[in-house]
């Protein structure tokens, strides 16, 4: 009778569980919409909403034609503002934003650590190594793809590296992963500090750039490499969620539940490193997104990742969009680096998790 009980209990939970994420998923899909909109009206030259979503409706159904500003009723500066400068940075830190807390949830269960992230495991530092190599020493020599592949290989070597160092006697401890990350993080700025001291001393500007990160350099035609990587990790993480879910346990409970445990660990780590990769390579290094958002969203929904994924990827997008509206109006005309505004804003908000949670 009590198994009985408790069976029925347990399908309750998941059903509730199940039906709170379709709620948090639809909520914040509402506010992504709505901070976009308003997010691209804000700004030194203020735009009400309205005529915000006017100049982006106009662009979407003008298709080739271009769109005629003032026979619709407002200025060519307006319709330029909107549709080629803050329009693109608001996707942009989207895009963003929903690939680090997505990474930052698959890194965490594949370590069993909820203090794993790309900033704090040297992803990003690899990824931030790869992108200044890039800028100083290569050129465009492979394209438009030469800073994300470059960045890529950074971030994976960066991770393996942090890999290595974290496994003891076959095994990946937990305790010497934030360490090994946090050595190799250093160690990779230390790499890119001497790649501008041996290159291109007017380069500062650039590397600061990667160190800080940054959304400035937004435009229509840079968005469609990291749309398509986000979308294709989150399509990848989703299809492991179960893997994911079973990871969260340890290892051993994973692998007698039928989990191929370096597999998918590998798998994830890959994906981890390409994702944050590309990432780096269109903003900088941002951190705290990728560590806070899973824990603010767990609470909420549980760690069930078919749904933390998609609702931390949503929450990621709409926090990344409203700290960069910070980074571009707290001393406006001048833009302040976004990590420096997600690492204040994120520290203060895990130091408040912590406390509330204990």
């Amino acid at each position: 009778m009590k198994r009985a009980d408790a069976g029925v209990a347990g399908v309750a939970r998941v059903v509730r569980g199940a039906h709170i994420g379709r709620i948090a998923i639809a909520v914040l899909t509402l506010a992504l919409v709505v901070s976009i909109v308003l997010a691209s009206g804000i700004g030194p030259t203020a735009i009400a909403p309205s005529l915000t979503m006017r100049i982006v409706l106009a662009h979407l159904t003008s298709g080739t034609q271009g769109v005629d500003a003032a026979a619709h009723g407002w200025t060519a500066s307006q319709d330029a503002v909107v549709w080629l400068i803050r329009l693109p940075r608001v996707l942009l830190a989207g895009i963003v934003g929903a690939a680090l807390a997505m990474v930052g949830v698959a890194l965490q269960a594949v370590t069993a650590n909820r203090l794993a992230d790309p900033h704090l495991l040297g992803v990003s530092a690899g990824a931030t190594f790869g992108a200044v190599f890039a800028t100083l020493f290569l050129g465009a020599i492979f394209g438009p793809f030469t800073l994300s592949l470059l960045a890529f290989a950074g971030a994976a070597f960066a991770t393996l590296a942090v890999i290595a160092l974290a496994h003891r006697q076959g095994r990946l401890e937990r305790d010497r992963l934030l360490l090994s990350g946090i050595a190799v993080s250093f160690v990779m700025l230390a790499g890119a500090n001497l790649l501008l001291y041996l290159g291109d001393q007017r380069a500062a500007s650039s590397v600061l750039f990667w160190t800080l990160g940054g959304l400035g350099l937004a435009r229509w035609d840079m968005l469609a490499i990291p749309a398509g990587i986000v979308l294709m990790g989150g399509v990848v993480l989703m299809g492991r969620r179960r893997e994911l879910n079973a990871l969260m346990t340890g290892d051993l409970a994973a692998v007698t539940l039928g989990v191929n445990v370096p597999r998918v660990r590998a798998e994830v780590f890959l994906i981890g490193a390409l994702v944050t990769g590309v990432m780096v390579a269109v903003s900088g290094a941002i951190g705290f997104v990728g560590l806070v958002t899973p824990h603010a969203c767990r609470p909420v929904v549980g760690a069930e990742h078919g749904r933390l994924l998609p609702v931390s990827a949503l929450l990621g997008a709409v926090l990344l969009i409203w700290g960069d509206v910070l980074a571009r109006t707290l001393i406006a005309p001048e833009d302040l680096p976004i990590g420096v505004v997600t690492a204040l804003v994120g520290g203060g908000c895990f130091v408040a998790l912590l406390r509330v949670r204990g």
